[in-house]
């Protein structure tokens, strides 16, 4: 694999998560009413009970169990657990949100160069980790090359700003 640089698997986006859940109601309901997503059709011929749903250009996948053990059950909230993470538009607001849903979270906060990057963890139904954050904040940085971008259209002309004083630190 060295030397292996760009695209070589011509990859476009991501398409979808899969997720296997106890109860398809509940985790349906977790991802459609906090987390927006929308109910979509699957193949019919699946021979095995699951839900697609789909939003902010990507899929996620429920898996029906048969029973709960491929299920780790996860109570402590830790920020280094594997995990999904979803852009918000106002870090108050989602805390807001999930305290008036009585949802458990833990926060967090990232700060490098003077960018700060909040963040909000909690759980799904099944233990899986859910992350909020504003990380449209932090500038991506190429490792290699002399090309920086930001993830998000509206941090792109601060971040450019940003670039030189960047690359005098490296």
């Amino acid at each position: 694999m060295e030397g292996i640089t760009g695209n070589p698997l011509r990859l476009k986006s991501v398409n979808h998560i899969s997720l296997i859940c106890k109860s398809l109601d509940e985790s349906i309901n977790f991802y459609q009413n906090i987390l927006g997503f929308i109910p979509i059709r699957r193949p019919g011929s699946f021979d095995f009970e699951g839900a697609w749903l789909f939003g902010y250009g990507i899929g996620i996948h429920l898996l029906q169990t048969k029973g709960d053990e491929n299920i780790p059950m996860k109570k402590e909230i830790n920020p280094k657990d594997t995990h999904i993470s979803f852009q918000c538009e106002s870090m108050g607001l989602v805390q807001k949100c999930l305290e008036e849903m009585k949802i458990e979270y833990a926060c967090a906060l990232v700060e490098e160069n003077g960018v700060k990057v909040n963040q909000l963890f909690f759980h799904d139904p099944d233990g899986f980790m859910i992350e909020i954050c504003n990380c449209d904040n932090l500038p991506i940085i190429p490792l290699v090359g002399d090309m920086a971008r930001s993830c998000s259209r509206v941090n792109h002309e601060n971040m450019q700003q940003q670039i030189p004083q960047v690359v005098n630190q490296i």
